[in-house]
């Protein structure tokens, strides 16, 4: 069985209802199996409550990301960046690094953000970079998939994304479901294809 891990960051919970959508993607794809993980949280702002519903997804470990056949990762915008809690975890995968454990191997990034200019592309861009250096394979989304060019929300060729509205409970609009589906699809076919 290939498998793919999404990994990822959410407080609120739009990252993990986006993460959702691409693990069904992926698990459409014969032979393929999405892994849900999440980051720890940083100990200095570890008060707040995590939702419940994420909470109960497992914590990621190294061994996860050496045994996975691609890698995606989710995380909310930070300042047209990803979260903290997600780049301490990559800081810490110097390791992986030095063994190559992901050279050619596909990845992909997805986010969210509170406002429709909210940094999303720098974001994905920012959560580009790792991948690039631990020798994987991108894939984003192309515009063939008649999501992008209809989304009034999320969604970029970059990778999957929300726009969630500041107070208000948040909902993925149909694009970004099917954007998110799509781009984890393309993911599990493209590992499905490497091995």
């Amino acid at each position: 069985m290939i498998n793919i891990v999404v990994l990822i960051y959410s407080k609120k919970g739009s990252t993990l209802q986006l993460a959702e959508e691409v693990c069904k993607g992926i698990d459409s794809v014969n032979e393929v199996k999405a892994r849900l993980r999440r980051v720890d949280e940083l100990k200095q702002i570890r008060q707040q409550r995590m939702l419940e519903k994420y909470e109960k997804v497992q914590v990621i470990t190294k061994k996860d990301i050496t045994d996975c056949d691609g890698l995606i990762l989710g995380s909310p915008t930070r300042f047209g960046n990803m979260a903290g809690e997600l780049k301490y975890f990559i800081d810490q995968t110097l390791d992986i690094w030095i063994s190559g454990e992901l050279i050619g191997k596909p990845g992909a990034v997805f986010t969210s953000t509170g406002s429709l200019h909210g940094g999303q592309e720098t974001t994905l861009l920012s959560m580009m970079l790792p991948l690039f250096h631990h020798g994987m394979l991108l894939a984003g989304i192309p515009y063939s998939e008649p999501g992008l060019s209809e989304t009034k929300t999320g969604g970029t060729p970059y990778g999957a994304s929300h726009v969630s509205e500041a107070n208000k409970e948040s909902v993925l609009s149909n694009e970004e479901k099917n954007l998110g589906f799509a781009m984890g699809a393309r993911v599990a076919k493209i590992a499905s294809k490497l091995s």
